[in-house]
């Protein structure tokens, strides 16, 4: 399950603007790799929609049906908003309706085989 968290206003390349909503995913336990304790977190996402702001606010705390998953991209550079420091990665998270979960880890296993 994924809840919408947040809404925000946007504007595309050719400048017409759009809404964008935000989603968090369940909360689950991450090791650290620094201490090797356990932290609880959540994965989050934005994703484009055809939603007024008025529509957008009204869903913020509907839960839907599907996950965030972790996906590789081109590495980029992101600036940490706590500490200041500039990190290099090479991941993004994604909306994956429930129905697509399937297909994705079936072209896994193809894959791997």
């Amino acid at each position: 399950m994924v809840t919408v968290i947040d809404y925000s206003l946007r504007e595309s390349k050719d400048g017409k603007p759009f809404v964008s909503l935000k989603l968090e995913g369940d909360p689950e336990f991450i090791q650290s790799l620094q201490t090797g304790k356990f932290y609880l977190t959540a994965k989050r996402c934005s994703v484009t929609s055809t939603f007024t702001e008025e529509s957008a606010k009204s869903l913020i705390g509907k839960k839907m049906l599907g996950s965030i998953v972790r996906m590789e991209c081109e590495s980029y550079d992101y600036t940490v908003p706590e500490t200041g420091e500039i990190i290099s990665l090479a991941h993004t998270y994604e909306y994956l309706p429930d129905e697509r979960n399937d297909v994705l880890i079936r072209k896994e296993h193809l894959q791997v085989a």
